[in-house]
């Protein structure tokens, strides 16, 4: 199950906390209509935990980032269910915010596999 909240609790619990002045939050859900305007039943999603692997360490190292924590759920998921969480804390918008939009389209372009079942 995914968990926000808990989320953000391990992340304050980082030894580097102290470095921390933001923590940026990404929520996927499955929409209702797919980008062509087309009704969506469901989504299935197939996960890469090794390139996910990657993706989180490749942007934890990026400046100014302290931590990284990425869940997503697999298999079938309904309109209105969350895919997936990913949270990011560094020190500063200028670093936070690019790493965040890196991370979420990274795990979009090559980390998961979606398929969209269509009525």
């Amino acid at each position: 199950m995914l968990d926000m909240n808990r989320m953000i609790e391990i992340i304050k619990k980082n030894q580097d906390f102290k470095k921390v002045g933001m923590i940026l939050c990404h929520n996927g859900i499955v929409r209702e209509y797919s980008k062509d305007g087309r009704k969506v039943k469901a989504l299935k999603v197939e996960l890469d935990n090794v390139k996910l692997t990657d993706l989180i360490n490749r942007i934890k190292k990026k400046p100014g980032i302290v931590d990284v924590l990425v869940k997503i759920r697999e298999g079938k998921l309904s309109v209105g269910e969350d895919i997936m969480y990913v949270v990011i804390a560094g020190d500063i918008r200028e670093n936070v915010f690019p790493a965040l939009k890196e991370a979420v389209n990274s795990i979009k372009s090559y980390v998961i596999k979606k398929e969209e079942e269509i009525f």
